[in-house]
């Protein structure tokens, strides 16, 4: 079953007289379960291609199909929904509210009530009992496992991850990564995650690599 489909997607940024081809015809699926890296170097289009997969950004051309569902024939307030329904999306600088506690960001995003889903993710997540706690009071580790129980709060379709480990040492980006895998065998959310870094994508089920803005190897 595919839960994301890419059809012919182009991006090109208009700056004055001069356009950026940032991605060029990209077609790419994902299936529910799979565990995906895209990797490039910076100025390859990692980036915007995952903030066009999340809605984030619109295509010059092409569609985003979520469960089916084409989101760029979508009115804002609907796909904004559709957003908080079937996606979740884990930051390279983890963006969490300084002002919350842990619970408080992760409950931010709730549609709906679920205590004991929640209490799973922070024990499977290693971060229980330190939900009263604040951002600041948190390593960098901790930080990006809230980010992760909070993309995970909606029982999201997939989960996008920006350089997840961007902000991590060797140790910590390893442990995360495995925690991501873990995740999609426990709970069947595919998860695709942007990259430079080749030591990172040994484990994944598929690898799409990105160069000049065109998918060049699957």
């Amino acid at each position: 079953m595919e839960v994301l489909e890419v059809k012919n997607v182009s991006k090109v940024y208009n700056q004055k007289s001069v356009s950026l081809q940032a991605l060029n015809n990209i077609n790419m699926t994902v299936k529910k379960g799979e565990f995906i890296a895209i990797l490039g170097r910076s100025g390859s289009g990692k980036s915007t291609l995952l903030n066009i997969l999340a809605g984030l950004d619109t295509p010059t051309e092409g569609e985003v199909f979520i469960d089916g569902e084409n989101m760029l024939n979508l009115k804002e307030e609907k796909r904004t929904m559709l957003r908080r329904e079937k996606i979740g999306f884990v930051f390279q600088a983890y963006e969490l509210l300084s002002a919350l506690t842990v619970i408080d960001n992760i409950k931010l995003p709730q549609l709906k009530s679920d205590e004991a889903y929640i209490k799973e993710l922070l024990y499977i997540l290693e971060i229980e009992g330190y939900e009263k706690f604040y951002p600041d009071q948190l390593s960098g580790g901790q930080q990006q496992r809230v980010s992760i129980a909070r993309a995970l709060v909606n029982h999201p379709s997939i989960i996008l991850a920006d350089e997840p480990t961007g902000n991590l040492d060797s140790k910590t980006e390893r442990i995360v990564i495995e925690l991501l895998k873990n995740l999609v065998k426990k709970y069947k959310t595919s998860i695709v995650f942007v990259t430079h870094n080749e030591s990172l994508v040994k484990d994944v089920d598929r690898i799409i690599r990105l160069e000049d803005g065109e998918i060049i190897n699957e």
